[in-house]
């Protein structure tokens, strides 16, 4: 019942995530709390700890969100519109690097001291998720290509683990993903 739960609250963030609204960053939290339980159930340990991650930025992605002052870096949309930014290729270089050292170093750590399944993949989506989060938050356009790397991989992860419901959650934030993306593209507006 719990992951069902975190099933409908994690398709109403990503509609909000979609529109850029702020409430996002709320249902986010009561999301990311529900699957901590759900995934340590699972012994999905990485993506316990990455849900529990999510919950923390939740409050930090709100604030930032919500900040009205011209001089914070990703200051509100005007009139509800999606703003956005595109990445320069020294932080799209940081944030691969960022991706492959997180990425390795919860692969340890899961494989020496966790009887995880799906050591790999957990580990990858979790520093995915970390990176593409604190994308999100910054307004980095680029933060959907990771999502829809990360949520594919998501998808397979979920089928082996049999958590048929969080499966199909991610499979539609794949799907959301590029809908995002293009809705951004089509519908932002990039500030600089």
């Amino acid at each position: 019942m719990l992951e069902y739960f975190g099933v409908a609250t994690g398709l109403l963030y990503m509609a909000l995530e979609i529109k850029q609204h702020p409430a996002m960053w709320v249902v986010g939290f009561v999301t990311s709390l529900v699957y901590v339980f759900v995934f340590f159930s699972a012994k999905l340990y990485a993506g316990m700890a990455l849900q529990a991650y999510y919950v923390l930025i939740s409050i930090y992605g709100f604030r930032l969100w919500t900040v009205t002052s011209p001089s914070q870096e990703a200051s509100p949309p005007a009139a509800g519109g999606i703003v956005y930014r595109h990445a320069d290729t020294r932080v799209l270089v940081k944030i691969a690097v960022a991706v492959a050292a997180i990425h390795l170093s919860l692969y340890g750590l899961l494989a020496a001291f966790t009887d995880s399944p799906a050591a790999g993949g957990d580990a990858f989506v979790t520093a995915a998720g970390i990176v593409a989060t604190w994308m999100l938050a910054r307004r980095i356009i680029e933060h959907w290509y990771v999502w829809i790397l990360a949520n594919a991989v998501s998808v397979y992860i979920y089928y082996l683990r049999h958590l048929y419901p969080t499966l199909f959650l991610y499979l539609c934030y794949t799907l959301l993903a590029v809908a995002g993306l293009y809705t951004w593209i089509k519908k932002g507006t990039e500030h600089r």
